[in-house]
């Protein structure tokens, strides 16, 4: 079976490319070679790499109050995350998430991967109840099986 490569664009052809295809182009403020997009309610920003070339800053994720959310999958559902609120993820959003996330793709040149062309991708998978699991090692507090016990000295 032949494998189809997605060829890497410039950040200047990316650009023309969103702008064609009916995206919102900001320039960061501050920040020179760096652009958020915008389309049907979702947003991201790319960044121009010293070679030329272009690559994601801010990975897609849908506008939330003006935001950009993190999608998290918690098993029995999908919600989109932001700094101030969590709100489920709905049909229509997941779609357009991943629909704004395929056309960044080809703009860029990335390859679209199988599992993330079947649907939305979360970034963070949280299925069980344990508590601090997904936090990292060093911030976990300590398990009851992780503390050591002092045992009582035997003669």
């Amino acid at each position: 079976m032949a494998k189809k490569t997605a060829t890497s664009r410039t950040y200047d052809d990316a650009t023309g490319w969103l702008r064609d295809h009916g995206f919102d182009l900001l320039d960061a403020p501050g920040v020179q070679n760096r652009v958020f997009l915008k389309k049907n309610n979702c947003s991201a920003a790319i960044e121009k790499t010293d070679d030329g070339g272009v690559k994601i800053f801010a990975y897609p994720g849908y506008l939330v109050r003006g935001e950009i959310s993190k999608l998290i999958n918690r098993g029995y559902q999908q919600f989109l995350k932001t700094t101030k609120t969590e709100v489920p993820a709905t049909a229509d959003k997941l779609q357009a998430l991943h629909q704004f996330t395929e056309e960044l793709k080809e703009a860029i040149g990335a390859p679209s991967l199988y599992n993330e062309s079947l649907g939305t991708v979360s970034e963070n998978y949280i299925y069980d109840r344990v508590q601090d699991r997904d936090a990292p090692a060093a911030e976990r507090p300590k398990r009851p099986w992780d503390k050591k016990t002092a045992k009582k000295g035997r003669k």
